[in-house]
């Protein structure tokens, strides 16, 4: 993100003082916000092509897996991987690079002084790129579901509630990442770590149903998993309650965390 962006103050002044419902507060935040993100090329460039572009290595490297014995095929883990991917990269990645860049021009700060709350800066902040990570797994699905002969989930509720967990998620896993940098290019590099382990060990790119027992059930603790396991329960069909369950509460109980960890850690100021 750029460190000088004309305007920010203003904007930011005007979303904190002229609206009144927390709604609308947060929509006129959104809305600046959104036009910031629309002047940070190299980051709403990730935001939009890297979640598109993912899925098709992640078919050659699927192809070469020996899915029958686990009871998949390609487009069952292609197209929860593929929103995976876009949860990822649309959404955590780049609300790394929002808060930490908003953080270091006192943005943040500065919204402070307003009227707007302290839930209400982040949430406003996050909406952009929620909205964009959403509308790249509703696009993502359908073209999977057409080049890969899916067809529609026997279990929609199942892929529903893992899409809505996993955004629900991402946002303050990011704000948390901010905090462990002191500038933009840190913070990406700060979140990298979590998204290899993501991408490695959640079932993205290998499924924990092809994994060791003890490996599998290590992985399902990290946190895209229980919304790989949802998404993919809802096409396969063969998500057990029990299994449904544990992801629900592994889900909830890092939303919780990640929540409990912002309001009690989250830095509003430079580092020095």
């Amino acid at each position: 993100m750029s460190a000088t962006v004309p305007t920010t103050g203003q904007t930011a002044t005007d979303a904190g003082t002229g609206t009144t419902t927390a709604a609308g507060r947060m929509a006129a935040l959104a809305r600046a916000e959104l036009t910031l993100l629309g002047r940070s090329k190299a980051t709403l460039a990730a935001a939009l092509f890297v979640p598109l572009t993912l899925p098709f290595s992640l078919r050659s490297t699927v192809d070469q897996m020996d899915l029958k014995g686990a009871g998949l095929s390609v487009g069952s883990v292609v197209l929860p991987s593929s929103i995976g991917l876009a949860l990822l990269f649309a959404v955590y990645s780049t609300l790394v690079s929002v808060y930490a860049a908003r953080r270091e021009e006192l943005v943040l700060k500065r919204l402070r002084t307003g009227e707007l709350r302290d839930a209400e800066i982040l949430a406003g902040a996050a909406l952009p790129s929620v909205a964009i990570g959403l509308v790249q797994c509703l696009v993502l699905t359908v073209a999977c579901a057409a080049l890969l002969d899916v067809g529609a989930p026997p279990a929609p509720h199942l892929a529903v509630l893992g899409l809505l967990l996993g955004l629900a998620m991402w946002p303050p896993l990011a704000a948390i990442t901010a905090n462990l940098s002191k500038s933009v290019e840190g913070a990406q590099v700060a979140a990298m770590p979590l998204i290899l382990v993501s991408l490695l060990g959640s079932g993205s790119f290998i499924p924990l149903q092809v994994m060791p027992d003890q490996l599998a059930s290590a992985c399902e603790l990290l946190p895209l998993t229980p919304v790989i396991a949802l998404i993919r329960g809802g096409w396969t069909g063969d998500l057990s309650a029990h299994d449904t369950l544990g992801a629900l509460g592994t889900a909830v109980a890092w939303i919780v965390l990640a929540v409990f960890a912002v309001r009690r850690w989250f830095r509003w100021e430079p580092r020095r």
